[in-house]
């Protein structure tokens, strides 16, 4: 599923215009991005959680070439699935 079948699917579940939808799914990433740059956490209760993460830096390969490459430290984002998540997953 991508975007656009996301929005398509929240619009018809929840009744409203693709166009509300999107701008609602918009909203929401840009909230979540915004206060994972914050370095804070996003609980979503039965669905799961984001954490920002700091990735440390180290040597790597460029796969091309077989050299070696210093690889920057970085932030990641890290998502846990809540129980609900995991329910419908095996249920």
């Amino acid at each position: 599923m991508n975007k656009n079948d996301l929005i398509v699917a929240v619009a018809t579940t929840a009744g409203i215009s693709k166009s509300d939808a999107a701008k609602a799914l918009d909203a929401t990433f840009d909230i979540i991005g915004r206060t994972l740059k914050r370095k804070e956490r996003v609980m979503i209760v039965g669905f799961g959680s984001f954490s920002p993460a700091r990735r440390k830096g180290g040597e790597g390969r460029d796969p091309r070439t077989g050299e070696k490459i210093k690889i920057g430290p970085s932030n990641q984002v890290k998502f846990k699935a809540g129980k609900g998540l995991k329910d419908t997953l095996n249920g």
